[in-house]
């Protein structure tokens, strides 16, 4: 059986993004030139160029004609896109953009259980329940808890069958990819939020899924405040 060679574009894109997600390469520099790339990654002049406007396109540069390619400062960055939270999580990320994303998940996840509430099928508030179950049985095991808690909170976000909500998708899944490694320590106190989130959905009462929510959010917002007092005291 023949190896598909991986795809010369999307490892360059991702070589160059965790160099900049990373801090590698600081907002304000300007990366190698195509040469320089061409020669570090046997790739081609149409590869590099290719690779900077994918980058571009998610905020981390700017491409100008005669100057080279610019790094972006931080707050321009595309910071709902699946791939650059990947990359940060693989570098440097800081308690602040950690917090940044947990006010994200504050925004938007409570307003996703409440239409879950409103609007799952039979199926998915069973789901949901079992689920929650999973967490609750390998709260023991941090790896298998997590996935659990994951999986949780991603049938949430597909039950409210909003097709915005369902275009997070990546970008959740992503957010949560980074964030919960830094909040495991808070599994175990936040279970029974957790459970009042399911119970409600599955009783079809929004406000309780909306207030339930809001409370396992607060609780893991909590802990990330907590240890950026520790890290800095």
């Amino acid at each position: 059986m023949t190896k598909t060679k991986p795809n010369r574009t999307t490892a360059l894109v991702e070589a160059l993004g965790i160099r900049i997600a990373s801090g590698q390469i600081l907002p304000g520099a300007y990366l190698p030139s195509e040469g320089e790339l061409e020669q570090e990654f046997g790739v081609s002049r149409t590869v590099v160029r290719e690779a900077a406007k994918i980058l571009s396109a998610k905020g981390l540069v700017t491409v100008r004609q005669r100057t080279g390619t610019r790094v972006e400062p931080r707050e321009r960055w595309q910071w709902l896109d699946g791939e650059l939270i990947a990359w940060l999580s693989r570098g440097r990320i800081s308690h602040d953009e950690l917090m940044a994303f947990a006010e994200a998940r504050q925004i938007i996840e409570p307003g996703a259980a409440a239409l879950a509430a409103l609007r799952a099928t039979d199926l998915e508030r069973q789901a949901i329940l079992d689920i929650y179950r999973r967490m609750e049985r390998d709260q023991k095991n941090p790896t298998a808890a997590v996935a659990a808690d994951k999986a949780f909170h991603m049938s949430i976000l597909a039950a409210t069958h909003n097709p915005v909500l369902q275009s997070l998708r990546q970008a959740i899944e992503s957010i949560l990819d980074a964030v919960f490694p830094h909040t495991v320590g808070a599994f175990a106190a936040n279970l029974e939020n957790h459970a009042a989130v399911a119970e409600a959905i599955a009783a079809g009462d929004s406000i309780a899924a909306r207030h339930a929510m809001e409370a396992v959010l607060d609780r893991t917002s909590g802990f990330l405040g907590h240890a950026r007092e520790q890290a800095t005291s």
